[in-house]
């Protein structure tokens, strides 16, 4: 896991119960559904499907249920706590947030193991589907709840998205003279325990064939004497 901003906020956010964040997950699925009506109108296929979204850099995860009433997002506090969903996906909040918005290609996300997804493969592929055509801005369809101030609002976001761009350079300049060198012994010294595993499991298949060897010229020393 990479350090971020959002990293070092899961910390901040880990004393407080998920179940504070609750109305704002209710504002923001009541304006999804208002903005993005036909993102959910081809969800109805999936009727009583559930997903796990589990934002590796969070201290918490999301529940997505779809079908009757309405489709509803809430906060649990660990994967365990939501109770046999059709699918999980696993990934840092930046990347799930790209993927909602189509500006990252799931494919690709998922071969780099930036994305895990386990169970039901052709829910997830409906939800995608969904999602890529729905033209997703999740900035924009916050700013629209300010209504006359949005001006305003759209210039504090713009700092506020340059703060977050220089807090991420920050970090990862640190993690380059700090943490970077630290994870390169770390694989060093993983790489070699793992040829002195391999030498000790070659080692191991050929201490039989050694003993069968020795056994049989011992035998054949009692012969001949």
């Amino acid at each position: 896991m990479s350090l971020s901003p959002v990293l070092l906020a899961g910390f901040v956010l880990r004393p407080l119960p998920p179940v504070l964040l609750q109305p704002a997950l209710d504002l923001a699925m009541s304006l999804m559904r208002r903005r993005h009506s036909d993102v959910f109108e081809r969800l109805d296929t999936l009727e009583n499907a559930s997903f796990l979204i589990d934002p590796v850099d969070l201290p918490f995860c999301f529940a997505l249920r779809l079908g009757p009433p309405a489709p509803r997002l809430s906060a649990v506090g660990t994967a365990d706590d939501m109770e046999s969903p059709s699918a999980a996906l696993r990934g840092p909040l930046l990347v799930l947030i790209r993927l909602l918005e189509g500006r990252m290609d799931g494919d690709a996300a998922f071969f780099s193991r930036d994305l895990a997804v386990e169970g039901d493969m052709e829910a997830v592929l409906t939800l995608r589907n969904a999602v890529d055509s729905g033209g997703i801005d999740l900035a924009e369809d916050l700013l629209s709840l300010f209504g006359p101030l949005n001006g305003p609002a759209r210039r504090a976001l713009g700092v506020a998205e340059a703060l977050f761009a220089r807090a991420e350079r920050d970090l990862e300049t640190v993690r380059a003279a700090f943490v970077a060198p630290v994870e390169g012994r770390c694989d060093t010294q993983t790489a070699r325990l793992r040829d002195l595993e391999d030498n000790l499991a070659d080692l191991r298949t050929r201490m039989p064939r050694a003993n069968v060897s020795g056994t049989r010229a011992a035998k054949h020393g009692a012969a001949r004497l």
